[in-house]
């Protein structure tokens, strides 16, 4: 497995990132909180983990929900993936929104999200006057059934 380093800057109690499992694609991010916070049913909330990171150019990194959060508490991430861009160095926080009937409390140090780190490669664009062909045309959304 490849691995690229990424560099951290943490503030006050935050908790750098941590892969769970051997395989994990994911690593963990945890809240960094001075006090608890309520999220209520279908409120959104911007969740700061206290840290900073400096991702190497040709990389990007991406928050996503985890999956325990959204299927016992429904939790889950708005703009998901949300994108983290290498030349981004300010604080990662993550936009949490409760899409259960129940408030959840997060602390200081639960995980809220995992992060995933990809490659990326940016493309060219060329304007055209018309476009090939292709065997699915212009279906979309559904166009092969349920």
């Amino acid at each position: 497995m490849n691995k690229v380093t990424i560099e951290i800057l943490k503030s006050g109690s935050a908790q750098v990132p941590k892969y769970m499992t051997e395989g994990a694609a994911g690593a963990d991010m945890y809240a960094s909180l001075d006090n608890d916070v309520i999220i209520h049913p279908m409120e959104r909330m911007l969740v700061p983990t206290g840290i900073k990171m400096a991702i190497p150019e040709g990389y990007e990194v991406q928050l996503r929900p985890r999956s325990g959060l959204a299927l016992k508490h429904g939790l889950t991430l708005l703009n998901t993936p949300g994108t983290i861009d290498s030349d981004y160095r300010g604080e990662v926080k993550v936009l949490i929104i409760n899409l259960s009937n129940e408030s959840f409390k997060i602390s200081n140090g639960e995980r809220i999200a995992q992060m995933v780190v990809n490659k990326i490669e940016q493309a060219s664009f060329n304007e055209v006057s018309d476009l090939s062909e292709s065997t699915r045309g212009k279906g979309g959304f559904g166009h092969t059934g349920l």
